[in-house]
């Protein structure tokens, strides 16, 4: 049975400051890579595949933590970072020779990024609170389809997930292959919506804790069996 383990970035820089991130491509915080480095210490006894991760560098350098601090969760294959070809800029960053079945490759996709936050991006949570009422703030942060201003619902992120989801990383768990997904608060809320079974109600409640593993146990028609937190 295959195991599917999905983990929220480290602390960013942002996410310390209390800041409104969403696309904004900022780092991990100091804390973030500790934590990255932890969920990876939590993970020694799995064996990863395959990793899925978004094009945010917070998330990427969450996954590159997380594969390599504890050699053994790679299988002794080498993580390679994996360039879309279909990309007008591509340099050619597949062209290489060598045996692929002794890499661990990590698939980049913009369709994995944080909920698009809009005019918000960039501001103090509670200074927005503080301006445009508590209750307002958190109808945007946490409603499932009411969006900020210029930004994405929940429901937008989830009918943006979803299919990605079932047609790019299910294949591979259905082959009882383990995979890796770093991701956000809100794409990864958006799979759990589907993997639990969640209401719109459900979801929204949903807290996701920065650089725990969760892990799924997955059988080979894609259902799941078994679902264990890694927080301790």
């Amino acid at each position: 049975m295959a195991k599917l383990i999905l983990i929220r970035h480290g602390q960013s820089l942002w996410n310390a400051e209390n800041k409104f991130t969403g696309w904004v491509d900022v780092p991990l915080s100091k804390q973030g890579r500790t934590e990255a480095a932890i969920a990876s210490s939590r993970l020694k006894d799995y064996r990863v595949r395959i990793c899925f991760t978004s094009m945010l560098f917070r998330a990427i350098e969450t996954a590159i933590i997380v594969l390599t601090e504890v050699n053994d969760i790679c299988d002794d294959r080498v993580p390679i970072i994996k360039h879309e070809i279909e990309d007008q800029d591509w340099h050619g960053w597949d062209n290489y020779q060598g045996d692929r079945q002794k890499e661990l490759p990590i698939y980049l996709s913009s369709i994995l990024d944080e909920r698009y936050y809009g005019e918000l991006q960039g501001l103090n949570k509670a200074e927005t609170a503080a301006k445009y009422g508590e209750k307002q703030v958190l109808l945007w942060r946490r409603s499932y389809s009411v969006r900020p201003p210029n930004g994405e619902s929940l429901e937008d992120t989830q009918k943006r997930v979803t299919p990605y989801f079932g047609g790019q990383i299910m294949p591979y768990l259905q082959k009882e292959e383990n995979v890796l997904v770093v991701a956000h608060g809100n794409s990864l809320r958006s799979m759990i919506m589907k993997l639990d079974n969640l209401s719109t109600e459900e979801v929204t409640k949903l807290e996701l804790a920065t650089g725990i593993p969760i892990v799924y146990d997955i059988n080979a028609s894609g259902q799941v069996a078994h679902k264990l937190i890694l927080d301790d």
